[in-house]
């Protein structure tokens, strides 16, 4: 066979392989990844390369290896839902990195966690004072969990004792591209009738909508075509 033949075979096959296997092993494994996760991703991507590109290796027993590695993963999975004492070995424990404004640092130690990183993370949750700070988790997939002292907390609706419109379902998405999402309007007992009044009301005419979104509380968003923005801040 033609080597170029070949390695676009081998590397349908690959991607075949490759793509089965996520959806057979779900969400988990393409998240943000735990040890194991990390472990077993490099694992099937370096023998997908392989099946890839190194033609003196069969592609039958590249196979195989790749199929013991999802059964191992899977089998692991299984097991996490069973025992929680697996459950821990295979993903390990959060661990408190900060207590009442307190850095713990020997765990920050024993996690090899360092200040650099605790400041990063807080960073990009817009804490920079480590004071404001009650808890912060140091999650097995490597994110950090931070829970404020009360008094630095957003205040939500509750806290202000304000009105709130009530939302019983998802937003429904019922013009896109510029063509009407028929199916959200049956499902949801809407009318086309109904959406060109209320596009009326807000002086758009049907045709001139790219975007519009029924929003859980009731509130119709629509975007047009024609932004009519003269200057975009950003523009490609």
């Amino acid at each position: 066979m033609d080597e170029h033949l070949q390695i676009i075979l081998r590397s349908i096959i690959a991607f075949s392989l490759l793509f089965i296997s996520a959806k057979f092993l779900g969400k988990q494994t393409i998240s943000k990844m735990t040890n194991f996760d990390f472990i077993a991703t490099i694992s099937l991507g370096s023998i997908v390369a392989n099946l890839t590109f190194n033609t003196s290796v069969k592609i039958h027993h590249l196979a195989l290896a790749f199929t013991i590695f999802v059964i191992i993963i899977y089998s692991s999975a299984f097991l996490s839902m069973k025992s929680r004492k697996a459950r821990k070995f295979l993903a390990g424990d959060p661990t408190i990195v900060i207590e009442n404004g307190k850095i713990l640092e020997n765990n920050m130690r024993k996690m090899r966690y360092t200040f650099d990183y605790l400041n990063q993370q807080l960073q990009e949750k817009d804490i920079f004072n480590i004071h404001e700070v009650l808890f912060a988790i140091l999650e097995a997939n490597g994110t950090l969990t931070v829970l404020k002292k009360p008094q630095y907390r957003t205040p939500v609706i509750q806290d202000l004792h304000m009105q709130v419109v009530a939302e019983s379902r998802l937003p429904i998405e019922l013009i896109m591209d510029g063509k009407i999402v028929e199916r959200n309007l049956e499902e949801n007992q809407l009318s086309l009738k109904w959406l060109k009044s209320e596009l009326n009301k807000k002086s758009v005419l049907l045709n001139d909508v790219a975007y519009a979104v029924l929003a859980g509380n009731g509130v119709l968003y629509v975007d047009t075509f024609n932004d009519h923005i003269l200057s975009p801040i950003d523009k490609e």
